[in-house]
């Protein structure tokens, strides 16, 4: 024995042994079977919860991003429901905040756009084509001749594509607008009627906003619905995760004449929905684990049954009920920290090479998990977050060690004079 082993205390080194006995001694190599098996299965469980949880991140942050490309991190809105008087104050006012980068004027009112026989609700944007596209992403994406066409006393419109796959219209065509609160004539209530140019369409990557958008200039969307002034304010954060705390910020500094709304609570029904699905699947894949790790016990038990006489030689050598003990923890934590470390490099190896993996199966089985036709993204995203991760690895650590704690304390528990009757 070399000078570093004889420094570590004697229960590690012949716990470390017991957990390699089916490499030196024949007769054991079933144990070491069934503690193999018990480290795949704990390596196979965290690189399964490492993977499903990276690609539930991913998918997350993908729908995320595509929202926030249409959506503003903050919008202000008037608590009378007029808008703003003095929209250029609001604007100047928000800026003032240090993580406020851009802002832009917005009217948004439901109406309904037609042509012939076809009919569809849409929200109606109106912008200020050059400050939009500050605030939003998809704006920039436009092309310039498409922008270019969203001036003021033109009337041209961009849809969203699947609301002019809706209508059956393309570029170049008429559209109706018909908006809410008719005019009263002697023959009746008349809906209000305005005939619209169709100058580009947009794909946002997002079927609710492409089914429904619809976008013009702010001053022909206030004199077709009639409104003196702005619906409210468009913001643009430098950190669009901190949306909900500058939100705060700004409804002190603006007071109670004015909402704030931020991104988040905006959709927080579906990242509610989200964050529930991770938290099921993480309890539901953290299952696997927890048997694989319980298979420590069968292996252990075995190994105790194994070493009667081992273990009644060290307890009349002077080693107490804690050292026994000691030994079996030991191989039992041994098996869990090497099948929860190679549970960590097989799911961050799979979950950081998604991109490249999917595709090769999807080549070689002639198949695609994700048609664009049918998704809202064509690719497997991955994002793995030490958020996740850490947690993972100390729970399947956690799990091993209790595994261990009986079949060692039985071990402890062993009379040397009994095992040693029949030896």
């Amino acid at each position: 024995m070399n000078s570093t082993s004889s420094k570590l205390p004697y229960e590690l080194l012949i716990g470390w042994r017991y957990t390699r006995a089916g490499r030196v001694a024949g007769r054991n190599g079933f144990i070491s079977f069934i503690s193999g098996v018990s480290m795949l299965g704990i390596a196979l469980g965290v690189a399964a919860l490492i993977i499903v949880l990276s690609v539930m991140n991913g998918f997350q942050k993908e729908v995320r991003d595509r929202m926030l490309a249409v959506v503003a991190h903050i919008e202000l809105l008037s608590t009378s429901g007029e808008g703003f008087a003095d929209v250029n104050a609001v604007m100047a006012q928000a800026k003032r905040n240090a993580s406020v980068v851009a802002a832009a004027p917005f009217v948004a009112q439901q109406a309904l756009m037609a042509r012939g026989d076809d009919m569809r609700g849409a929200l109606v944007r109106g912008i200020e084509p050059e400050l939009e596209t500050q605030v939003t992403d998809f704006t920039l994406q436009l092309p310039p001749d498409v922008r270019g066409a969203l001036t003021e006393g033109s009337f041209n419109v961009v849809l969203g594509g699947e609301l002019a796959h809706a209508l059956g219209v393309r570029v170049g065509d008429r559209v109706t607008l018909v908006a809410p609160g008719g005019q009263v004539t002697p023959a009746g209530v008349m809906p209000r009627l305005k005939q619209l140019n169709v100058a580009g369409l947009f794909d946002s990557g997002h079927y609710e906003y492409d089914a429904t958008l619809v976008l013009m200039h702010i001053e022909d969307a206030q004199r077709i619905f009639r409104l003196e002034s702005p619906s409210g304010v468009r913001l643009k954060l430098q950190d669009g995760q901190q949306a909900r705390g500058v939100a705060s910020e700004l409804a002190v500094s603006f007071g109670p004449e004015v909402i704030v709304r931020d991104w988040t609570r905006q959709n927080r029904t579906w990242f509610a929905a989200v964050q529930v699905e991770k938290r099921m699947m993480f309890i539901i894949l953290t299952l696997i684990v927890a048997v694989a790790a319980f298979n420590l016990v069968t292996t252990l038990v075995m190994t105790v049954t194994d070493k009667r006489a081992d273990i009644a030689i060290l307890r009349t050598l002077g080693a107490s009920p804690r050292s026994i003990m000691g030994i079996f923890v030991v191989q039992g934590a041994t098996v869990g920290v090497m099948g929860t470390l190679g549970g960590l490099l097989l799911g961050l190896g799979v979950a950081c090479n998604i991109d490249v993996i999917v595709p090769a199966i999807e080549n070689a089985l002639g198949a695609s998990f994700l048609p664009r036709d049918i998704y809202l993204i064509s690719r497997m995203p991955s994002d793995p977050q030490a958020a996740d991760i850490w947690p993972i690895a100390l729970i399947s650590l956690a799990m091993a060690f209790v595994a261990t704690i009986y079949p060692s304390w039985r071990a402890s528990r062993i009379n040397p004079a009994q095992a040693l009757r029949y030896e």
